[in-house]
């Protein structure tokens, strides 16, 4: 038979990987959809698929699609098809109807008129008509109407797929083996068990997680143990191609039994270790597999390295929520004490349970367990990625116990969905602008952006985002007028809050609130805590280091990254000044577009360290790259005495205003920028480019004070579409 097009069906979540595991079997023309993928191949490719595939519910053959807005409709488009070449006269026969968004919303009326249409054609051919029969039938059809449109397809699988054969008994909560699959390929046990890891789940159950990574790593076919296939009954079954890809199948099995690394589980439930044992033994995996009767903080390693892989209760339906506080904080402790060097996948359907590891994760996918949205994190046990979940709070200021405190009662908001209508208007706006913002981002290569600026005034918050490890949210409140209510405004901030994890599909824990007040002095140095747990993120082919939580901003300001990207373009082969430096963004993007040298200037010993990892992180090393902890204006005032005209390109974005201890005298922007510009201008070499820039949304350039120089307005071509919705982010000039 020639190439064929068939649909493989998936849980949510896994179209992605079902879809590089059918390329991996020799599909062609792979196309990943909602809930599975498309695909083509010969017959002997959709075989395979159902032998080999571990993710994929069924295999479907698509015969044809055409409209059907009324049950007559989807009558006649069924009659189209010659059912003689697909099936015998007397043949039994089941049919699968599902409908969306259509005209046609009964299914089980759906799938009487596709029986009859199919039984009629019978009929009137031959006299004789196929019979109904829901378990094993010789053919099931699959039916799905999505706006009125009607496509049909030969389930070729039979049983849904994830049925192994193995398991007869799940224990409480079985996870599907499907979904056990995924949660493995997603750790990475495929590439750590070829290298001689070990394997560990220390809350195993009826055991699906250790029989999938025993079938993963030894190269067992999912399908084997199944007697029964959809295709068997059907007119056109390939027995020879069939009985060829078993012996293949049997035969792998056999070399890879005899691999295969050391995988153990521990449970403490009697009855769900006998059901593990059971399954193990029905998996032809007896002697292969260690299980034990044990708590899982008792769970140890036995090889150096490997994957320990968990599914802990969720809080539904297992058990009260407050009780799985210790369970969760036990497993970070078993995991820090004693799976140090290993890799740890977590599933869960309450992410902020996994907050109480107290383990940065590396990675985290959405998966569904059955009807529940679950979050699989990815961890690496090493030292640097540890924290404390409780932190002491009696060191953070008031504003950063505020803002806390405020979190959590949002998390309870969400919980008890008791948000107004207001809130889902926020979320629908937060919505609109992840699916627009998000898509130019993507297309850009911008990983932090500003996807939400006080769009709703009722909502007056400014919502970054950023994609480090994980996605992560630094939201700011905007000070509420003297007009408004001070316990109105908490109640929409908490509201915005409360709806944040689910539009974002991030837990609460990756959202940072802080509470905004008029900075003023040095007040923005100030810390408002002490995690420092930095985080790595990438903008225009440079990284840099961010800290959500120990200071008002986290050291990318995100509405200067076009003027940053400038300075890149503009850098080559300069020597480059960046005065009131902060964090060294501007002078990275100036190294890395190859400046000659680059002098960084700033008040903050913090800052200017901050500034030496970025550096670091980037590989600039070297005497030409200087950083210099000194006041802005007493530097600058020693370097004209000494010397000018020492800089082709110099960035200059002072505070707005500043009465710092360690500068000696108070400076305002509007009132001081012209003395300022002209000094720095001193240093520029002929044709050099000085970058002015300022956040003071009420700032006034003085040109005519100004004057002999040439000053070029490019405030605009320095706003990217982010902040479009609030141009007066910042100012800049382009000054000669």
């Amino acid at each position: 038979m020639n190439n064929q097009s068939y649909f493989a069906t998936a849980p949510l979540g896994m179209e992605l990987l079902l879809a590089d595991e059918l390329r991996s079997l020799g599909a062609e023309d792979v196309k990943e959809g909602r809930a599975g993928a498309s695909f083509s191949g010969e017959l002997e490719t959709a075989y395979r698929a159902c032998l080999w595939s571990r993710l994929a519910n069924r295999i479907l053959l698509k015969l044809g699609s055409f409209p059907a807005e009324s049950p007559e409709q989807l009558y006649d488009g069924v009659s189209e098809i010659d059912w003689a070449v697909l099936m015998l006269p007397d043949a039994s026969l089941a049919v699968d109807f599902a409908s969306s968004r259509s005209r046609i919303t009964h299914t089980q009326y759906g799938a009487q008129k596709v029986k009859d249409a199919i039984v009629d054609q019978f009929r009137e051919l031959c006299g004789i008509r196929p019979s109904v029969r829901l378990d094993r039938p010789d053919i099931r059809v699959n039916v799905y109407l999505d706006k009125d449109i009607a496509s049909i397809a030969l389930d070729l699988s039979g049983e849904s797929l994830h049925k192994r054969g193995y398991r007869l008994e799940g224990g409480v909560a079985p996870l599907k083996e499907n979904l056990a699959a995924a949660i493995l390929l997603r750790a990475g046990w495929p590439d750590i068990a070829q290298a001689g890891g070990g394997l560990v789940d220390p809350m195993c159950g009826s055991g699906t997680l250790l029989v999938e990574a025993a079938w993963m790593a030894a190269d067992i076919a999912p399908g084997l143990l199944r007697d029964f296939f959809g295709f068997q009954g059907w007119k056109n079954h390939r027995n020879d191609i069939w009985e060829t890809l078993l012996e293949e199948a049997q035969a792998r099995r056999e070399a890879g039994l005899q691999n295969l690394p050391s995988i153990t589980g521990y449970d403490l439930d009697r009855r769900a270790v006998h059901a593990a044992l059971d399954n193990i033994e029905r998996a032809g995996l007896h002697g292969f597999i260690h299980v034990e009767k044990q708590e899982a903080a008792q769970a140890r390693p036995h090889r150096p390295n490997g994957l320990l892989v968990v599914n802990p209760p969720y809080g539904e339906r297992l058990g009260d929520e407050d009780s799985l506080v210790g369970l969760y904080t036990e497993l970070g402790e078993l995991l820090r004490t004693h799976f140090q060097g290993w890799q740890a996948s977590v599933l869960t359907g309450n992410p902020e349970m996994a907050f109480k590891l107290g383990i940065r994760a590396r990675k985290s996918y959405k998966l569904y367990n059955g009807a529940i949205e679950c979050k699989l994190f990815n961890f690496e046990i090493e030292p640097e990625r540890y924290f404390t979940p409780h932190e002491d709070e009696s060191g953070l200021s008031e504003e950063t116990r505020k803002a806390r405190q405020l979190m959590r009662r949002a998390n309870s908001l969400a919980k008890k969905a008791e948000t107004g209508p207001g809130a889902e208007m926020f979320a629908n706006r937060l919505r609109k602008n992840l699916k627009n913002l998000g898509k130019w981002a993507r297309k850009n290569g911008v990983t932090c952006y500003r996807l939400y600026d006080a769009d709703l005034p009722e909502y007056a918050v400014a919502v970054d985002l950023y994609q480090s490890e994980l996605t992560w949210l630094h939201v700011q409140e905007y000070e509420a007028p003297a007009s408004i209510d001070p316990a109105k405004a908490e109640i929409r901030l908490m509201e915005a809050l409360s709806v944040m994890p689910e539009v974002l599909e991030i837990p609460s824990e990756q959202i940072i609130l802080k509470i905004r007040r008029r900075q003023k002095g040095s007040a923005q140095y100030e810390k408002l805590a002490e995690a420092a747990r930095f985080h790595q993120v990438d903008e225009g082919g440079c990284h840099f280091w961010v800290n959500f939580e120990d200071y008002l901003d986290t050291g990318l300001f995100l509405d200067h990254r076009p003027t940053r990207v400038m300075i890149q373009h503009l850098a080559k082969d300069k020597h480059v000044l960046n005065l009131f430096a902060y964090t060294g963004t501007a002078t990275v993007h100036a190294a890395l577009g190859g400046a000659s040298s680059t002098t960084s200037v700033d008040m903050s010993h913090t800052y200017l360290d901050w500034a030496r990892r970025n550096l670091d992180l980037n590989g600039v090393k070297g005497y030409h790259h200087e950083l210099i902890q000194a006041d802005c204006l007493a530097w600058l005032d020693a370097e004209l005495e000494k010397r000018g005209n020492q800089f082709d390109l110099i960035f200059l974005d002072p505070p707005t205003f500043s009465n710092s201890k360690r500068m000696g005298d108070a400076f305002d922007v509007q009132r001081d920028h012209v003395g300022l510009i002209r000094k720095v201008v001193r240093l520029l070499t002929p044709g050099g480019l000085l970058i002015f820039s300022t956040n003071f949304r009420k700032f006034k350039l003085d040109t005519d004070a100004l004057e002999g120089l040439v000053v070029d307005n490019i405030s605009a071509k320095t706003i990217a579409k982010d902040f479009e919705r609030n141009p007066r982010i910042h100012y800049c000039w382009a000054i000669r």
